[in-house]
C-alpha cells in the first residue's frame, strides 16, 4: 500500500484551517495539526488527525512534527492584539520558528503555504482591484505585520519551495466575525459604513482552501504570491441582499456616517486599555471599515493552476446560514 503524503497544518482548529483539514483528509493526506495545549478542540473532534500540541515556540516540537512531512500549510495567525508586539510575535516569529524547523530537518519538503492576507497589501486604490504587482501599502498594524511575515518568508525562497496566498474577507460554516451580521439580518438589521458604494471581495471558506490547495500542488507557484479571492467583486447592497435571500427575511438597511464610525472605534480603543483581551473593534478597525474597496484580482492564480470560484455568493450564503441554524447559532 501506498504510503499517504503528510500534510502539517497550522491553525487547524479555526474556521479556514478546519476547512482545510477537511480537504486534505478528503484527498487522503496523513493530515498533523500544531495546536497550543489551549486550544478548543471542537472542529477536530472523531476526525483522522494526529495531534501536536507543541505550539509554534517549541523548537524541538516542530521539528518532530516537520521532519518527514511533504507539506506544510501555515494558517494560523494574530487577528487581535493589544500590542504591536503581539501582532508581529503571532504573525512572524512563528513564521520564522516554522521555517528555520523546515531549514534544519526537512528542506526536501514538497512545499511551503503561507496564508497572508489583502490587508497586507492594503486596500485597494483608484478603484483598480489589487494584484500581485500592487505596490503593498498596509494601513493597520495586523496588515503590516503580514506583510512583514510576507518579507521574512520571501528570505527562505532559495532554500525551501514556498507559496504565499492572500486571503481577502472569509465567511462559511464555522465563521465567527462575519456571523454577527448574519446575527443582525435575522433580527432585521443590516448596518453598512457610510454613504458611498463600497466595494470588497469576499470568497466562501471552502473555496479559499481549495485555492491553497492547487497552489500547493503546482509547479508554477513556487516561490510567488497569489491572491486567492472570488472572481466576482460585490458591493454591500448585494451581500445584502444575498444574506436576506438565505435568511428569508428582510432586514432594515441603516447607513452609519464615517465619523460614527471613528468614534465607535475611539471608545472601543480606550476601553481596551482596561480590559484583558484586545476588542473586536478599535480605532485600526474603523480605519479598515470606511476604506471604499478592498478588492483583489484571481488572474495570476487562474492563469498559473486552474483556480477559479467555485461557490457563489448565493449558494455560499445559504449553505452558511443552513449550517448556523443547524447549530443552533441563528
Amino acid at each position: 500500500m501506498q504510503n499517504k503524503k503528510i500534510a502539517v497544518v497550522t491553525g487547524g482548529t479555526g474556521f479556514v484551517g478546519s476547512h482545510l483539514v477537511d480537504l486534505l483528509l478528503s484527498k487522503n493526506y496523513e493530515v498533523r495539526c500544531i495546536i497550543r495545549k489551549s486550544s478548543n478542540l471542537r472542529w477536530l473532534k472523531n476526525k483522522e488527525v494526529k495531534i501536536y500540541d507543541c505550539g509554534l515556540f517549541d523548537t524541538e516540537g516542530l521539528k518532530t512534527v516537520l521532519k518527514d512531512a511533504n507539506y506544510l500549510f501555515h494558517v494560523a495567525g494574530v487577528v487581535r492584539s493589544k500590542t504591536r508586539k503581539g501582532f508581529y510575535t503571532g504573525n512572524v516569529d512563528t513564521t520564522k520558528n516554522l521555517l528555520d524547523a523546515i531549514l534544519e530537518v526537512n528542506n526536501s519538503i514538497e512545499r511551503v503555504i503561507i496564508v497572508s492576507s489583502l490587508t497586507a497589501c492594503g486596500p485597494s486604490l483608484n478603484g483598480k482591484p489589487c494584484d500581485e504587482l500592487t505596490i503593498p501599502n498596509p494601513i493597520t498594524t495586523y496588515g503590516k505585520s503580514k506583510l512583514a511575515e510576507e518579507e521574512l518568508t520571501k528570505t527562505y525562497m532559495d532554500k525551501i519551495p514556498i507559496t504565499i496566498c492572500r486571503a481577502p474577507a472569509i465567511y462559511g460554516e464555522r465563521e465567527t466575525d462575519i456571523y454577527a451580521m448574519f446575527q443582525g439580518v435575522q433580527k432585521g438589521i443590516m448596518t453598512l459604513v457610510g454613504f458611498n458604494n463600497k466595494k470588497l471581495s469576499l470568497i466562501h471558506g471552502r473555496d479559499f482552501v481549495n485555492g491553497i490547495y492547487l497552489a500547493s500542488l503546482s509547479e508554477k507557484a513556487k516561490n510567488e504570491i497569489y491572491f486567492i479571492s472570488s472572481e466576482k467583486i460585490y458591493d454591500w447592497p448585494t451581500i445584502s441582499d444575498a444574506m436576506e435571500n438565505a435568511i428569508g427575511k428582510k432586514a432594515l438597511r441603516i447607513r452609519i456616517p464615517h465619523f460614527l464610525i471613528y468614534s465607535i472605534g475611539a471608545i472601543s480603543h480606550f476601553f481596551n486599555y482596561f480590559s484583558s483581551k484586545p476588542a473586536t473593534f478599535n480605532l485600526e478597525k474603523a480605519r479598515d471599515f470606511v476604506q471604499e474597496n478592498w478588492t483583489c484580482d484571481v488572474t495570476k492564480a487562474k492563469n498559473d493552476f486552474g483556480y477559479s470560484q467555485q461557490i457563489s455568493l448565493e449558494e455560499g450564503m445559504k449553505s452558511t446560514v443552513d449550517w448556523y441554524r443547524e447549530h443552533k447559532w441563528l
